[in-house]
């Protein structure tokens, strides 16, 4: 018996050996594409686009290792296979998803998406710099059809009904449109009944504070400021992480290397306020899940969702909150001096909650959010189920802004360019931010419970009891559990919007009255 155990031991290391050569390599194409994005010269993109399409190829091939497949199928057949722990069980099964998704895939199509991605985020810039989507749409309609391919390989063994499905699944595991939608239209339908109340409210609030010019300078220093609030090291001996300038904020890394960008606007100094407090969130949760699961399928996020809840969470639940507007508004004053002398609290906190249609999503107000994430997927199952073209997605886009948010695109580079996500291939990624939101009210309520006095510990400036509750809670589950069972672990309830739209009802309605 103890041999056999010894066995069973021995080929579930083999899958991990394998699991962490993938994971490097991974890894080591994340700080390429942070580079592209950051330092790499502009004649750099071709070579960048080759080095990036040999390591993806180059981790394809690792996990798709015909060796792994024997591994995976001896552990099955093993009669000590009940030995094994939870811990090793869910290991195995996410590694022989992600093995019997990748060997569906051909290396060639892996490769050629590889370069393409590189290209179309290169002409992506080009084109949205020039406002100009006739730039763009050639890259653009390669990696859709490259996508789709990928999509319609990958039907069968994800189990889903449409190509658009298997993407999504690729972003938030077992989740189908049928069943966003559902979600999303009880979301929709809160959501305007919010705006609407809003709109027929007689306050006015005045947004002046906002268009404030703060030198790059002055809001780098505030950007130290919110990291070291957060516990987010970028400047100790033993820093794991940093923080740079790009067109579009992100995060990049893995535990112990864990990167963000922002981007400064010198007449708009809450743009890089909340990115640095939303790509935070993303960050923490990267580096706190327990270093035991390093180079393990566990040592991931249970989803881009859950992901996306922790970012937003502080973004706008922590940040946009009266308690931490009190915290940082002396710190911002002390900072800006003169122009800031005057503010008062309470007209500070409705500037930074203002609730106006707009036509930037990464810039939109909490209420009107989740309209900006369902025009993008709902023209994104339009492209998948063959119901747009190429040509007609700007139009389509900018008649969608203007039904559901009422403002009119003037050009493509703040219409259907605004965003990087579809140059980068990652079609099905976008449904992922509003269902954060939704995942966001549920956590919220429950961590409000949790922790005593949570008002006054934000106000003091003490992050710790709030950055505890989520590592114990969520960082610290890394991949263990499915995104509906890590909710339904965490708050004992099923999925629900309602904690969110109750959220959302009770904050406006202090703010505006109704």
């Amino acid at each position: 018996m103890l041999g056999l155990n010894n066995e069973i031991q021995s080929l579930y290391d083999s899958i991990l050996t394998k699991y962490k050569e993938a994971i490097i390599l991974q890894t080591a194409s994340s700080i390429l594409h942070w580079d592209m994005e950051t330092k790499m010269p502009p004649r750099g993109i071709e070579l960048r686009s080759q080095q990036l399409s040999v390591l993806e190829l180059a981790g394809h091939k690792v996990i798709t290792n015909p060796q792994n497949g024997r591994l995976l199928d001896s552990i099955e057949k093993h009669p000590n296979k009940y030995f094994l722990s939870n811990q090793q069980v869910r290991n195995l099964y996410l590694f022989k998803k992600v093995y019997d998704e990748n060997t569906k895939l051909p290396d060639s199509l892996v490769s050629e998406t590889a370069k393409q991605q590189t290209i179309s985020i290169n002409t992506w810039k080009k084109a949205k710099a020039a406002k100009d989507y006739n730039i763009f749409k050639e890259d653009l309609k390669k990696i859709i059809e490259l996508k789709l391919e990928a999509a319609e390989i990958l039907m069968d063994v994800k189990g889903t009904k449409t190509p658009y499905d298997a993407l999504l699944d690729s972003y938030e595991s077992k989740m189908s449109a049928e069943k966003i939608n559902r979600i999303f239209n009880i979301m929709k339908k809160g959501l305007i009944e919010v705006i609407n109340k809003i709109n027929d409210s007689e306050k006015k609030i005045n947004t002046e504070i906002l268009e404030i010019k703060v030198p790059v300078n002055d809001q780098k220093k505030i950007s130290q400021i919110l990291m070291d609030y957060l516990g987010y090291d970028i400047l100790s001996g033993v820093a794991g992480g940093r923080l740079d300038e790009t067109e579009h904020p992100f995060t990049t890394g893995y535990y112990d290397d864990v990167r963000i960008t922002t981007h400064y606007y010198e007449d708009k100094f809450t743009s890089s306020f909340y990115s640095v407090l939303h790509e935070g969130g993303h960050a923490l949760y990267n580096q706190n899940i327990p270093k035991e699961y390093m180079y393990q399928p566990l040592g991931e996020a249970s989803s881009y969702g859950i992901h996306e809840s922790q970012s937003r969470m502080i973004e706008n639940l922590i940040g946009r909150s009266p308690e931490f507007v009190s915290y940082i508004l002396p710190n911002l004053k002390k900072i800006i001096g003169k122009p800031f002398k005057g503010i008062k609290l309470r007209d500070f906190y409705e500037a930074v909650n203002v609730v106006s249609p707009s036509k930037i999503r990464v810039e939109a107000d909490e209420v009107t959010y989740g309209l900006h994430i369902i025009i993008r997927f709902e023209i994104e199952q339009m492209i998948f189920n063959g119901e747009a073209s190429i040509e007609e997605l700007p139009q389509i886009w900018n008649q969608k802004y203007f039904d559901y948010l009422g403002v009119q695109i003037e050009n493509d580079s703040e219409g259907i360019m605004q965003d990087t996500h579809w140059a980068s291939g990652l079609f099905g990624y976008f449904p992922s931010y509003a269902l954060g939101n939704i995942y966001d009210g549920m956590f919220y309520k429950k961590m409000k419970r949790d922790i005593p006095k949570f008002k006054k510990v934000i106000k003091s400036g003490n992050f710790i009891p709030i950055k505890q509750w989520l590592k114990n809670n969520i960082h610290s589950k890394g991949n263990l559990y499915d995104p509906e069972d890590l909710i339904k672990l965490v708050t004992g309830e099923n999925l629900t919007v309602k904690p969110y739209l109750e959220y959302l009802e009770r904050k406006f309605s202090k703010i505006y009255n109704f």
